[in-house]
This record gives structure tokens, sequence and C-alpha cells, in this order.
């Protein structure tokens, strides 16, 4: 009934890049992967092309063509899921789904921050058909924008139609009027920030031009459920991004 796609620029660098599929695999659950190089994990496919937004989006949409359960869990490769992620089953097949109890930790210091409707990409489950309907009309929408228009990092028109499925209507300039709405896993996901993730860090106030709600920064010790300071020991010894 559920299982996982993984969608990886193959840019980030060991042992980051094991230990988040490590813990994916503890899950049992079904793995669809795609990748730009091949990659030993789940049933994997590879996406020839540059990174950049097309490329994500069609990665995405091969892992959700050839992912076979009804639900699906939207995983990335610098993100650490606890097992209670995935207990939860959606209620619905034509809303998407976030989980909101997450963290975003900048690897290189000691401090966690959260904010009101903080809801990455990385924490989405939905119905798979739902997801494919909606990446299929967002590729199409790309190819007639012209693909040049979306090679940036942060493209003007994807950060307009909104990152992800059913957070932003068409009235304000979103793609769809899908909806959305939240759950909270008994421990939280925590998405890990550094220099050369494809989306910006935005870890300080000052990265974000209108303050977001309810502002909360705490030390990676406090996160309940995860020994982060262990991760980050393992992280910044080991590991250089790519």
């Amino acid at each position: 009934m559920k299982g996982i796609i993984f969608y990886t620029d193959n840019r980030l660098a060991e042992p980051l890049f094991s230990i988040v599929q490590d813990l994916l695999l503890e899950t049992k659950l079904p793995i669809v992967s795609c990748s730009l190089k091949p990659i030993n994990f789940g049933n994997n496919f590879v996406v020839e092309g540059q990174r950049s937004y097309p490329t994500m989006i069609k990665q995405i949409l091969t892992c959700l063509e050839n992912a076979t359960t009804k639900y699906v869990f939207f995983c990335e490769h610098d993100v650490l899921y606890p097992k209670s992620h995935f207990d939860f089953i959606p209620p619905r097949d034509d809303i998407f789904y976030y989980n909101q109890n997450v963290w975003r930790w900048w690897n290189k210091g000691d401090i966690a921050i959260r904010y009101d409707r903080m809801l990455p990409l990385s924490c989405l489950c939905c119905n798979r058909k739902l997801a494919i309907e909606h990446y299929k009309l967002r590729m199409r929408k790309i190819e007639e924008w012209g693909l040049d228009q979306f090679r940036s990092r942060e493209p003007r028109l994807a950060r307009l139609w909104g990152y992800e499925p059913g957070t932003k209507k068409k009235k304000r300039g979103g793609l769809t009027d899908d909806d959305f709405d939240v759950w909270s896993s008994k421990e939280p996901v925590i998405d890990i920030r550094f220099r050369g993730t494809f989306s910006s860090p935005k870890i300080h106030l000052k990265d974000f031009k209108h303050k977001p709600e309810n502002w909360q920064e705490i030390n990676i010790n406090e996160i309940k459920g995860w020994d982060l300071k262990k991760y980050y020991e393992i992280i910044n010894t080991n590991t250089s991004e790519k």
C-alpha cells in the first residue's frame, strides 16, 4: 500500500549519502529511486541530464510512474527520516499531505530551526495517481514555457507556482486548486541544509524577505528521537559536498 520514491542528483558526498539510504532501508518499504548516475538503491532508474529543476521533475515523474504502491512518500537524499514518518496513511486520495514535524539543520552548526507552514516537498505523502497527474501537468507547463526558463537553481516561475503541490492556489499564481493537509510524526524529520543544496538553505531570519510566523530555534541536542551530535561529528569529520 505504501512505498518510497527517492530522487538524487548524485552530488551528495559520503557518508551522508549512505546514512540517509540506510535509514530508508530500515522501513522495509518498497523503494523506487531515480538518479543522474546509477546507484544501488531500490529499483533504480537513471535520467540523463544536468542538475536542474526540469531534470528533478522528470526524476520525480519517473519514480511515480514506475512505483506500484497506492501511496508514496517523497524522500530526498539529504534528509534524515525517522521510522515513525512512514506510519502515516493518507485519509483521502485527493489531498496532498505534509509531515509538519520537521526541523531544518545547517550541517556546520548546532542550531535547528522551524516555523509555521515549513512544509518541504521532502515531507510529502499522497496518493500516487494524484501525484502523477500533478507532475505531468507541471512537466507540460515547463515545456510550454520553455525549458530555458527553468534552468536556474531556483527558477522564478517554479517559485511562482510553488514547489509543494497543493500549498498554493491558482489565485495566488499556483498551478492547481488542489488542497493539502498536515500530519505530525512521533519523531521529527531532519532536513539537513548545507552549501550546495538545490534550494536556498534559509537557516537564519535574515534569509527571509518576510519574517516567518512562530519562528523557533533550538540546539540540536534538544531534538527528541535523534542523536544529532553523533551525526554532526560523522558528517563534518568525513563529508565534503561534491
